[in-house]
């Protein structure tokens, strides 16, 4: 999953114009220290430490601090998907015996 920033990120000489969520994202060990559900609210310092260990490039917490907030958001719903279920649950044994 890719982010074409609208404000390109400048380090240096060059410039950050796309941002990739990379696999990383699917590993537990990513959300280390975070509360899943700051993470799902956006809040802020949440969602930033996440994006710094997830991204491609990856961006410290000054960049995405100094980030564009449309960029941001736009980055913020890439990964929830990776964060919430797919598709509903199949009914368990115990609540279909119960029907």
């Amino acid at each position: 999953m890719a982010v074409t920033l609208t404000k390109p990120i400048k380090r240096g000489n060059d410039e950050i114009t796309v941002v990739t969520i990379t696999e990383t994202i699917k590993q537990a060990g990513s959300l280390r220290g975070l509360r899943l559900v700051d993470v799902l609210n956006f809040d802020f310092e949440s969602t930033s430490t996440l994006l710094s260990r997830v991204t491609s490039p990856a961006l410290t917490t000054a960049d995405i601090a100094a980030m564009d907030t449309q960029d941001y958001v736009a980055l913020a719903e890439e990964i929830t998907p990776f964060l919430t279920k797919a598709a509903p649950s199949v009914p368990g044994a115990a609540v279909t015996a119960n029907e």
